[in-house]
């Protein structure tokens, strides 16, 4: 019964307070920080505390979650009280609009590669206590942090939101989501550790070399697609960029192959594909819907990709080939490789092969 009323009470909450609702996953580290930047500026803090939701007590509970509507709000308001978008991190305030301005400076580039090296490079005219960088390492790309001049205290919200804020960045002026393949991070875990599940949902590693995001270097030939209208539409509310994460994937279609096609048999299902790119089933359908895809008719093609191949390249027999394809059994598989090809699995082979003349179809 106590969890039943606890329940309830959490519903009440969240109709009442809009802020409260959405997950709480967010450490309650980076509210606390951001308070004391306010306090060290001799700043009231209490109505603050009070329109975003948050209980003072609560600040110094470690293990305590925010939202991403309490996180955006509360960011909001220290920034315009600090006038300081970096929140007091470097060696000089970055008046509101500093953030605005590199948006602007890398609108007229050709693709993201470009619009994310010229974000890069002026950041650097902004502030020396950090430098971005992108890299490419063959078909794997990313942007690199330094942070020389951040204060031990600063260091790791600091890094979190600035890779946030590119990334975010990035995937706008792309209008895509940029999937992450891993994130290393250059300091040692944070008691919230765990929370980076949320904030980066990909593989992430502390005590790295260098603090680091990976992604795919396809996405750096993706086109820019955004105006100057556009522009000022985004950043009257631009923090959802740094705080949630872009909800489309321009390359999510190719990203679907690529799972199917190196590993057919583990991905059977949409729900396994879906738990793979950090997405529910239902986006997973609705955005390929929207590139023009179904998974379905991804899954029969790239599996029948990789039953040609071994059909031609290998002597492996049926059963082999089918497992290989993701298929459950032969009986299965050269019904659909036969509705596919519009002759049998072993008639492909022998055709292919120069083995018999090639039977009309």
């Amino acid at each position: 019964m106590c969890d039943t009323w606890v329940a309830i009470n959490a519903t009440i909450m969240e109709k009442i307070h809009p802020l409260l609702t959405g997950k709480q996953a967010t450490p309650m580290r980076y509210a606390q920080q951001m308070i004391e930047a306010l306090r060290a500026n001799d700043l009231p803090v209490l109505d603050i505390l009070q329109e975003v939701q948050i209980a003072p007590t609560e600040l110094t509970n470690p293990s305590a979650r925010i939202t991403a509507a309490q996180m955006e709000s509360l960011s909001a308001l220290t920034m315009a009280r600090l006038d300081d978008e970096a929140l007091g991190w470097f060696e000089r305030r970055l008046p509101w609009g500093s953030y605005g301005m590199l948006v602007r400076a890398s609108l007229s580039a050709p693709n993201l590669e470009v619009a994310l090296k010229r974000w890069c490079r002026h950041h650097g005219l902004l502030t020396k206590a950090v430098s971005l960088h992108v890299f490419k390492e063959h078909d794997v790309a990313g942007i690199e942090l330094l942070t020389p001049g951040v204060t031990a205290e600063h260091h790791e919200f600091c890094s979190v939101t600035l890779l946030r804020n590119a990334i975010g960045v990035a995937s706008w002026v792309i209008d895509s989501r940029i999937a992450m393949q891993r994130a290393t991070f250059a300091y040692a875990p944070p008691a919230h550790a765990d929370a980076y599940a949320d904030l980066f949902p990909c593989a992430a590693s502390f005590e790295a070399p260098a603090t680091r995001l990976y992604f795919d270097a396809a996405y750096l030939r993706l086109p820019t697609c955004r105006g100057e209208d556009e522009v000022n539409t985004m950043l009257q509310r631009a923090l959802p960029l740094t705080v949630r994460h872009y909800p489309k994937d321009r390359l999510l279609v190719q990203r679907v192959r690529h799972l199917l096609r190196t590993s057919p048999q583990r991905w059977r299902d949409a729900d396994s594909v879906a738990e793979a790119l950090s997405m529910s089933v239902r986006s997973l359908h609705r955005q390929l819907a929207a590139e023009g895809a179904q998974w379905q008719a991804l899954k029969t093609e790239e599996r029948m990709r990789v039953a040609s191949s071994l059909l031609l390249h290998t002597d492996r027999g049926l059963k082999q080939v089918a497992d290989a394809s993701g298929f459950e059994d032969v009986k299965s598989f050269s019904r659909a490789f036969k509705v596919w090809s519009q002759v049998s699995p072993n008639q492909f082979r022998r055709e292919r092969r120069g083995e018999v003349p090639q039977t009309g179809r």
